[in-house]
């Protein structure tokens, strides 16, 4: 399970990184994440990068490294990870690693919620979604191409997960949509039923008679 930290902001985990390579002032770390393509792997808000900079300090994560001059720019304050930092990055990034954590995409709810719209809607809609996502893909096999060329795989293995969970989830989308247009998924006939009477199938109100456990952590 993963710790409760007192921060939990994954830019502020993205900004220790980078700091444990070199002390860095902030404008550095943005321009840094924009060239390594960070911003298709981490929720980048380069307008609060100096906000995640100051939490950082203000818990001892990180600390004022020095002063930068260049020519008649104004000056910029330099920020290095410290002891402390250092501890809590590897850590924090341990956990990530190590520790699955339940993070409740918004279409996983919404399959979860599906049977209240009619299978053929579903279907559609599900059409839809795998075209947007053939684009993305292409999309992304593009931008991973480009960064492949100029950085080391290290740099963009997270690019490559990305796709990858992009191509399975196509995968399952037209494996699904084939069920709904044969109707061999079980439980269609119900679905239908509901939609073209209006009355909840008997069968639906018997399971909520019945007690089904889906957390494989938890003991009957």
């Amino acid at each position: 399970m993963a710790k409760r930290r007192k921060l939990s902001n994954p830019l502020a985990l993205t900004v220790m990184v980078l700091l444990a390579e070199r002390s860095m002032h902030p404008y550095e770390i943005a321009q840094t994440l924009r060239r390594r393509g960070k911003e298709h792997s981490v929720k980048i808000n380069f307008g609060s990068l100096y906000t995640v900079v100051q939490n950082l300090e203000k818990h001892g994560y990180v600390e004022v490294a020095g002063v930068q001059r260049q020519g008649n720019r104004p000056e910029r304050t330099l920020y290095g990870l410290t002891e402390s930092g250092r501890a809590e990055m590897v850590d924090w990034l341990s956990d990530l690693l190590a520790a699955p954590a339940a993070e409740y995409p918004v279409f996983e709810t919404a399959l979860s919620l599906l049977p209240v719209l009619p299978p053929e809607d579903v279907a559609d809609l599900l059409e839809t979604r795998e075209a947007a996502l053939e684009l993305q893909s292409a999309a992304l096999r593009g931008v991973l191409g480009r960064l492949t060329e100029k950085l080391p795989r290290v740099f963009v293995v997270e690019t490559e997960y990305q796709l990858h969970m992009i191509d399975a989830q196509l995968g399952w989308i037209k494996k699904f949509r084939t069920e709904l247009d044969d109707a061999t998924i079980s439980g269609i006939e119900e679905w239908k039923s509901f939609h073209e009477t209006g009355e909840v199938p008997q069968d639906w109100q018997d399971l909520d008679e019945q007690e089904i456990v889906l957390d494989p952590e938890r003991k009957t």
